[in-house]
């Protein structure tokens, strides 16, 4: 099928995207192409009605089908913004951080030091002695050494921080090997079972450390429920371990997030409904078989929250004309503010804002000096000009927060949408902005 015809799939837009009287798409309200005019391209636009929806459904769907405690966290990695950690704390959800920096962002946001777990698998003395002074929620420790410098910090500071276990289950998820994170050869968790046990005798012989859980990851933009009814059982048989091994009680079982979103009609990811559904369905069953009590379940979902939510518009620059071979269409961003494509051979849908009948087969190619700044290759589109814009779907996981100022460009604006109305909830960029931080020398012509 034509990808202009993949684009007209509903289930891969933002909920409130339409064609309005004008022939252009809007979103939240927004005329697209009124907000490049007035915002610049290229532009970040994010759907509040989107994420807001996603947000209830998980919180919805855990309520209706897990009788035992829960908690829904979102996993900022996937788009750590002040509006958007403050959107979601407002649904009810809790976040997980995995840097200083995001840590500091959710905070700023006015999450509750107690709503924020702090996962990664290299914290730094300074970030984990941050999330000790906050009084974070939990710390979902990654690794030994980790441990005991948790272990240490906390000593030193007198305080008596909650701690899960982040194990390597050894679980397949059929996705791409840069975002596999529960198979065995992975930088990620303890591996099985003589880490867990180490860590386990550390734990209980250290006094400023409290044993709350377990916690497994398998990976992200995955559409098989099977690898996460995997999980859950190694889980509960970890479980049902450190009880007869060690003695402790197992009060919270953290199954982590990945949900995957359709950027392209060939997609077929499990609703959240089917997702929250099945996992608690056998967290349930499980437990029963082990004569195990209901810990508290915790879903990590971050794509599944945002990805959707959000589009990036572009400007059309220039156009080269390959007799035979193919026409390339340059737009004003490209690697930088998407850097998914060239990292994960990533595929998107995009349109004309302008919505009109299509004309040509292009590449739809970024302004970097890369070959491989390529946003979309075979993609239908009505013959364009420079100046037009195209809006690119499903942006809003992983573009602005792998950003980067390669070839010196500054990161997009961002807006969020909402009955009509658009606010900036990140600022472009500008020529200052990306020479802030320099230093010229004293020796090369600079000041002291």
């Amino acid at each position: 099928m034509p990808l202009t015809d993949q684009a007209c799939n509903q289930h891969i837009r933002p909920m409130t995207a339409r064609v309005n009287a004008h022939g252009r798409w809007e979103i939240g309200g927004c005329d697209l192409g009124e907000l490049a005019r007035t915002y610049g391209t290229p532009l970040y636009v994010m759907d509040e009605d989107t994420i807001r929806n996603a947000a209830q459904a998980y919180l919805k769907a855990i309520k209706a089908h897990y009788p035992g405690p829960s908690e829904v966290l979102y996993a900022s990695k996937a788009l750590c913004n002040l509006a958007i950690n403050r959107l979601v704390h407002e649904e009810g959800m809790g976040t997980e951080v995995v840097s200083g920096g995001e840590l500091f962002t959710a905070l700023k946001a006015g999450i509750p030091p107690e709503r924020i777990h702090f996962q990664g698998n290299n914290k730094s003395p300074e970030e984990l002695r941050l999330a000790l002074e906050e009084g974070i929620g939990r710390f979902m420790v990654d690794n030994l050494d980790e441990l005991v410098l948790l272990g240490s910090i906390a000593a030193e500071l007198g305080v008596r921080p909650q701690v899960i276990l982040r194990v390597t289950p050894g679980i397949e998820a059929h996705t791409h090997e840069y975002i596999r994170t529960g198979h065995i050869d992975t930088k990620f968790g303890l591996d099985l079972p003589q880490q867990l046990d180490e860590a386990m005798r550390y734990l209980r012989s250290h006094p400023h450390l409290q044993f709350r859980g377990l916690q497994g990851h398998i990976g992200s933009q995955i559409f098989d429920l099977d690898p996460y009814l995997a999980n859950v059982d190694v889980l509960l048989d970890l479980s049902v371990h450190l009880e007869r091994t060690h003695g402790v009680h197992v009060s919270e079982i953290d199954v982590g997030g990945g949900l995957g979103i359709a950027y392209v009609e060939s997609d077929d990811p499990p609703s959240i409904e089917a997702l929250v559904a099945a996992i608690a369905e056998r967290m349930v069953s499980g437990c029963q078989e082990r004569k195990l009590d209901l810990p508290k379940l915790l879903l990590e979902p971050g794509r599944s929250i945002v990805g959707t939510a959000g589009v990036t518009v572009y400007s059309v620059g220039t156009r080269k004309d390959i007799p035979g071979v193919r026409t390339f269409l340059s737009v004003d961003g490209g690697m930088p503010d998407n850097p998914r494509p060239i990292t994960y051979g990533a595929q998107y849908v995009a349109e004309a804002v302008q919505v009109a009948s299509v004309e040509e087969v292009v590449t739809l190619a970024g302004k970097c000096c890369e070959s491989g700044d390529v946003l979309i290759t075979d993609l239908g589109l009505p013959r364009l000009k420079a100046g037009d814009q195209i809006v690119v779907w499903d942006t809003g996981a992983y573009c602005y927060s792998m950003a980067s100022n390669y070839n010196r460009l500054g990161r997009p604006a961002m807006v969020l949408v909402a009955d009509g109305k658009a606010d900036v909830i990140a600022e472009r960029e500008t020529l200052a902005d990306l020479v802030s931080r320099d230093r010229l020398p004293p020796r090369l012509g600079g000041s002291r």
